[in-house]
This record gives structure tokens, C-alpha cells and sequence, in this order.
């Protein structure tokens, strides 16, 4: 069992929707990719993982969950800033995605 957080640190994240407006492979990365989201009104680079199950194409368009607020990091020469969640389902991701129109930049509460 995980340890619990309180409000007060859980309001700390900076939880978003985003809509992916495109994605890329790395050169010699198999399992990552790049990835410009659109978090409303602004647009960062995030390496995302899962590459060896979606392509490029799962990504581009549709609206994700960020944590956008997590320290930058160089990640196969890309400076990511922020990480799409998902659920480890067998080891493999299940990206959390919008079902609805919650528009890009919307807080998760």
C-alpha cells in the first residue's frame, strides 16, 4: 500500500488536460517518443513512453492528463517538461485520456 499525502501536498500537482498536436520518434529510441502538447494557450515538449506499443499516430489530437508541473528533465537529448499519466496495466501503458471536451489547460480536481 502507498503511503497517503495530505490535500495540502496533493494540491501541489498541477494536473491538466492537454491535446498531443504532435509526436515523433527519437532516433535510436525505440521504446520513447517526443511529443509537443498543448496545455491552452501554451505548447511544451514531453518524452513519452510506450512507443514499442503506439506509434506516433495514437497520440496526435487527442486530449491526455499531465502532471505539469514536474522538474524538467533531459531525457535521449529532449528536454522534457511534464509527464502524460497513465496506468500500468502488465507493464504496458494505459494512457488517461478525456472522454468529453474539457478544452486543453482545464485543471484536473
Amino acid at each position: 500500500m502507498s503511503s497517503e499525502v495530505s490535500i495540502e501536498e496533493f494540491k501541489k500537482l498541477d494536473i491538466r488536460v492537454c491535446r498531443v498536436v504532435s509526436a515523433e520518434r527519437i532516433p535510436g529510441r525505440s521504446k520513447i517518443l517526443k511529443a509537443v502538447v498543448d496545455l491552452g494557450g501554451e505548447q511544451r515538449t514531453v518524452v513519452v513512453g510506450g512507443a514499442d506499443i503506439y506509434g506516433p499516430d495514437y497520440f496526435i489530437g487527442k486530449l491526455f492528463i499531465i502532471l505539469a508541473n514536474l522538474q524538467p528533465k533531459e531525457i535521449a537529448g529532449v528536454i522534457s517538461k511534464g509527464m502524460l499519466l497513465a496506468a500500468d496495466v502488465g507493464g504496458k501503458p494505459v494512457w488517461l485520456t478525456v472522454d468529453g471536451s474539457a478544452p486543453p489547460g482545464s485543471k484536473v480536481i
